[in-house]
């Protein structure tokens, strides 16, 4: 395959795949104005983000299957037409009703287009520039969480929120004409055989189980998680069901996912280091907005300007690490980026309610080279032994495994923030007595100043609920961190391979 071919299924692919990224983000920053349009509550408008997440959770896993059932290119453009079809619907939407069922059709849509796009670059380009291949990859992976809010932000504030799932029409169109004109199944594509026996049990524990895992994920802080029963359903169906999907699979001749693929050791390793990864690397594009906006006041757009530089940095960083994986040992680079994650986080856990807009963005800098040297490393040994036939299957579970990282991540800090404050609110409240010479002399100088002792006291506890919450965002910093240093560590157990090809040195 020359070149320019090469990259023209580059970019055919790649386009779908930074459209679906951007729009599990995208919607996020305008749920204000779509309640206030579709006359929504608080709680009802959020499953316009939810719907979406659930029904991508449940195909992404089952992509490899039905690039099988349909033939991978016919897949890859039926899921492209309707993505673009529902991005339509959902702008023309004129109830929240209408609007969340055609967001789980964008959903179904999107889920295999990280998966199948992956899976195609990792073929297109010979063994050797895997690499290069990762980090075309990776632009869209990493870049679409942080570009979608500030895409949508922009695109509500100066049109309106239709245009969030508008914009995806036209470039919709142009991917499906690309597709169909570059992108061809290649001759050791395994399709499914005529009578080959569907796997329909482990269809149904797959949807059941990662829709429930999904909703309780992204409901489950506003539930109070087990406190609900609602919640505490969902865990026990969830559970159930996966634990009979892994048994279920790993019998079945012909299964909807391939879970025997885990018996390679990179593989198994690199999705291991790929959760947790993304669970810390979520947690921390979760937190730093938040802190930056609740305890700093900053708004959207400046909390914006801090995250915008970090996507150039990675943006350049992301080819030269590519380049670097086909003369380096990769699992050096991949532990350097743990690393410098990890550490950025440190200098995040050390922040004051005083730092300037050029020390979070400085922290955030810092993170996004991590980041660049994580991503393309991990996603190159992760697949290096993979046979092409077993690509589509083993690139579905990858980005499975990114997914259900980034949500549990996701939830895990919010959940730990709010422990957090609580814990530490409660502490200082200790020290709010008549008893404490600080605080009487607070509040006389308050009184002094204001006037009024019910103001002053009022100020005095707003100081705490912000200090407790400074302390639960330094707290959870520092966390999320930890993960990082630990899988420094553990990502060794990975094999080294070959730059020339995919056999691992030493065999």
């Amino acid at each position: 395959m020359n070149a320019a071919n090469t990259w023209w299924i580059t970019a055919s692919v790649m386009i779908p795949t930074l459209l679906e990224i951007l729009d599990t983000s995208i919607a996020n920053v305008a749920l204000g104005h779509i309640q206030g349009a579709l006359s929504a509550g608080q709680d009802e408008v959020t499953w316009v983000l939810t719907s979406y997440l659930v029904a991508n959770a449940v195909v992404i896993p089952m992509s490899g299957w039905l690039g099988r059932v349909m033939g991978r290119t016919r897949y890859l453009l039926a899921s492209v037409v309707v993505f673009t079809g529902a991005s339509m619907l959902c702008g023309l939407a004129t109830s929240l009703e209408a609007l969340v069922f055609f967001r789980i059709l964008q959903g179904i849509g999107g889920g295999g287009l990280q998966p199948v796009s992956q899976a195609i670059l990792l073929e297109t380009f010979p063994p050797a520039q895997r690499g290069l291949a990762m980090a075309v990859f990776a632009m869209g992976a990493v870049l679409g969480p942080i570009l979608g809010p500030l895409l949508g932000g922009y695109l509500t504030d100066h049109a309106s929120w239709h245009w969030i799932f508008f914009i995806n029409v036209p470039v919709g169109l142009v991917a499906v004409l690309m597709i169909h004109s570059f992108v061809e199944d290649p001759p050791y594509l395994v399709r499914r055989q005529a009578g080959e026996i569907i796997d329909g049990v482990g269809l149904a524990l797959l949807c059941v189980g990662l829709g429930c895992l999904q909703v309780l994920l992204d409901k489950g802080q506003q539930e109070d998680w087990f406190a609900s029963p609602a919640m505490t359903a969902l865990a026990i169906v969830a559970a159930v069901c996966l634990a009979s999907l892994i048994i279920w699979e790993l019998r079945h001749p012909n299964p909807v996912v391939d879970l025997r693929i885990f018996a390679d050791r990179n593989f198994a390793t690199g999705n291991i280091v790929m959760f947790f990864g993304f669970f810390a690397f979520f947690g921390a594009i979760v937190l730093l907005p938040m802190y930056l906006q609740n305890l700093m006041g900053y708004t959207a757009w400046l909390a914006g300007i801090v995250l915008g530089p970090s996507g150039a940095i990675m943006l350049l960083l992301l080819p030269v690490v590519g380049r670097l994986t086909q003369t380096m040992d990769a699992r050096l680079i991949l532990c350097f980026g743990l690393l410098v994650s990890g550490a950025s986080l440190v200098t995040m856990a050390h922040f004051t309610l005083e730092i300037g807009i050029g020390t979070a963005m400085m922290a955030r800098n810092i993170q996004a080279i991590g980041i660049a040297c994580f991503f393309v490393p991990l996603s190159y040994l992760t697949m290096a032994f993979v046979p092409k036939e077993r690509m589509s299957n083993a690139s579905a579970l990858f980005n499975l495994l990114r997914n259900l990282g980034g949500s549990f991540g996701t939830a895990f800090v919010t959940t730990m923030l709010a422990r957090r404050a609580q814990l530490h609110q409660t502490h200082l409240i200790e020290h709010l007595s008549p008893y404490d010479l600080p605080f009487q002399e607070a509040v006389s100088q308050l009184e002094s100043l204001l006037d009024s002792t019910d103001v002053a006291l009022g100020a005095v506890y707003r100081a705490t609920l912000r200090q407790a919450a400074y302390l639960a965002y330094m707290d959870v910093f520092f966390l999320q961190a930890l993960f990082f240093f630990a899988l420094a560590g553990f990502m060794w157990i990975v094999r080294r391979p070959n730059h020339d090809g995919d056999i691992p040195l030493g065999h």
